[in-house]
């Protein structure tokens, strides 16, 4: 399946939210949806699920029309939504029986979820004696009971202990596998870059970047350096560089790590590294710029008010 999204707009009122979002996601993969609070990535998921309806554009699977009541949608919101004083098993039955699963099927569904998030124990504890960690493992549960073919995740490691976390993380890649489409939306880089293939950051209602990660990579950290030095912090190596090198190149960030130096065209790498060894720079690290998707994320977003 591959599910797109073509040129949506959504406006509440006279205030356009939404100016034009595209981005598509297959089966087998994950989708890293990123954004800062408030560029319109909520929005973007309640269009999918229809609970908005889009003033302009088009959702398609597989080239049709995309209605989610003929598919089997799961989706993990980051505020929590289940009933505190109902019992686990009760509400994650009833829950499965609103999407079309038989009662049967459902308390099966949700003992098998319960056992594979190792919670089953707490199956007739009311919701709100669980701790905050629990809690977030039943709301994935209820997530999966039905069996959704689109999987929606909306900050599913928040409140997750590091154990928790690893089997959540096994459960999201056992997704993948299974070839359901799956969207995972977090401000945590690392989990996004351990399980997604392709990203789609959204800023202020517009997409600003979207493709494969391990391109957009590539391409984000071309033409650029680390460079770090004995004795300097990093501020001080900035000043070093910027005096020795002038307009051969230009410092981008400063990290602990170092220094993000970028070269102009023309000027290859061992350009640099020859005239650094020419310099009282006492150099102590010197690669090719691997670029975090915090990085990026940052680069694209970071500087908006």
């Amino acid at each position: 399946m591959k599910l797109e999204l073509n040129d949506i707009y959504k406006s509440f009122g006279t205030k356009e939210v939404l100016h034009g979002i595209s981005f598509s996601v297959e089966s087998g993969k994950a989708l890293g949806l990123l954004g800062r609070n408030g560029a319109g990535k909520t929005t973007t998921i309640r269009i999918i699920m229809d609970v908005f309806r889009a003033n302009k554009g088009s959702i398609t699977i597989d080239g049709r029309p995309f209605k989610s009541s003929e598919h089997s949608v799961g989706y993990l919101p980051e505020e929590r939504g289940l009933y505190p004083k109902k019992t686990v098993i009760e509400q994650m039955i009833y829950l499965a029986q609103l999407r079309g699963v038989s009662k049967a099927e459902a308390k099966k569904n949700s003992q098998k979820w319960l056992k594979r998030l190792e919670i089953q124990e707490y199956e007739t504890k009311k919701l709100e004696t669980l701790s905050k960690g629990n809690q977030q493992k039943v709301q994935l549960a209820s997530t999966l009971v039905a069996n959704p073919q689109i999987v929606i995740l909306d900050e599913p490691f928040s409140g997750l202990d590091p154990v928790n976390a690893q089997i959540l993380k096994d459960v999201v890649s056992e997704l993948i596998a299974e070839g359901r489409i799956v969207i995972f939306s977090s401000h945590q880089m690392s989990y996004v870059e351990e399980f997604c293939e392709d990203i789609a950051v959204i800023n202020k209602g517009e997409v600003v970047l979207a493709g494969q990660l391990s391109q957009i990579k590539k391409e984000f950290g071309h033409n650029q350096l680390v460079i770090n030095a004995e004795n300097q912090t990093p501020e001080e190596l900035k000043g070093a560089l910027e005096q020795q090198f002038g307009e051969l190149l230009k410092v981008n960030m400063v990290k602990k790590e170092g220094c993000i130096v970028e070269r102009n065209p023309g000027i290859t790498s061992k350009d640099i590294l020859k005239r650094l060894l020419e310099t009282s720079i006492n150099l102590e690290h010197f690669e090719n710029y691997k670029p975090s998707l915090n990085d990026i994320f940052v680069a694209k977003v970071g500087d908006e008010s």
